[in-house]
């Protein structure tokens, strides 16, 4: 049990600091329910009865229930807010969908080409040549881009010439814009005739083309995960007589790929919607076969369609990467 704290003259002094009712007033009390209540009344009604009943207990100096009322108004204002700009949003959704005698709907969601399964199944067979050509894609990425990370991070003044030669192949393939390579690439080596590359088909040109522009890309991740991983681990490696390679690929390439996933795989899905460029070069892909549905039937419902076969692959992929990135925070707040 401790005693009250004394004053110079022995006699105890009364600490005595009532919270200020302004203070008090203005913390649980919350004004902005009236606002809560004209953006949506269904949730805003409540957080105006919670804020008026908490102003009326602080005044009442029941300090702890007007906090309670306070919180529950609050709460009240975040439902309104939340639920009131989705409600507003939907409302927008279904204005730009019924005005001017519902054209939107008719050009963009044409009933009849929805429903219509000849056009479904010549999208599905061009939506094919995507998935093969980003999973061959992906592959060599993954391969070629850790190469020139590597390359990028080899030390010494020996190998200043090839490091160089990895930096301008990075910087040069970030800075053009993906379909300009794939036109010079799917046009330019054809009409080059150089040996073996002369005599790619249209999808492996299209490969080509995007294990380029996304190699540059995906090496710069890979050297920021490796050098994410502390000098003392390659320090204790090397000590243990393990060479710079070996301890790249023991020790740092291991952690830096567990590092890395959540960017990896949000680079993997840029890379599978990129797949609709390709059709500028030949091949019948997706985007292709929408345009000749689209100007069969008079619409634009075709590419619709295609991008509901993108959104199809894409979103769980997308939901994936989240769960990757909650996983790895709640081992970091672990750790």
């Amino acid at each position: 049990m401790s005693l009250p704290p004394e004053g110079l003259t022995g006699e105890p002094v009364i600490l005595d600091s009532p919270v200020p009712k302004a203070r008090t007033n203005r913390v649980i009390t919350y004004r902005s329910a009236s606002f809560a209540a004209l953006l949506f009344p269904p949730c805003g009604v409540p957080a105006l009865h919670y804020s008026r009943r908490a102003t009326r207990l602080a005044k009442q100096d029941k300090i702890e229930e007007a906090r309670v009322a306070g919180e529950k108004a609050r709460d009240w204002c975040w439902y309104a807010v939340g639920y009131g700009l989705l409600a507003y949003f939907l409302l927008g959704v279904a204005y730009v969908l019924t005005t001017n005698d519902g054209a939107v709907r008719k050009v963009f969601f044409g009933w009849s080409t929805l429903t219509n399964g000849d056009a479904w199944r010549s999208l599905i067979k061009g939506f094919r040549i995507n998935v093969q050509v980003f999973l061959w894609a992906q592959a060599i990425v993954l391969v070629w881009a850790l190469v020139v990370a590597v390359v990028r991070l080899l030390p010494g003044k020996a190998c200043a010439p090839v490091r160089f030669v990895a930096i301008a192949y990075s910087d040069t393939f970030r800075a053009i814009p993906g379909l300009l390579t794939i036109y010079l690439v799917g046009f330019g080596l054809p009409q080059s005739n150089l040996p073996i590359l002369g005599d790619f088909s249209d999808e492996q040109y299209a490969i080509l083309a995007l294990v380029l522009v996304y190699g540059a890309y995906v090496s710069e991740v890979y050297r920021a995960g490796i050098e994410s991983i502390h000098w003392s681990q390659v320090a204790a490696a090397r000590s243990l007589g393990l060479s710079y390679f070996q301890t790249l690929r023991t020790v740092v390439v291991p952690q830096a790929v567990r590092r890395i996933r959540p960017p990896l795989l949000n680079d993997a899905i840029g890379l599978q919607k990129d797949t609709a460029l390709i059709g500028f070069i030949g091949p019948l892909e997706v985007v292709s076969r929408a345009r000749f549905v689209a100007n069969a039937r008079g619409t634009l419902t075709g590419y619709t369609m295609a991008a509901i076969l993108f959104a199809l692959l894409s979103i769980p992929m997308t939901r994936y990467l989240d769960r990757l990135i909650k996983r790895d925070q709640a081992r970091t707040r672990v750790g």
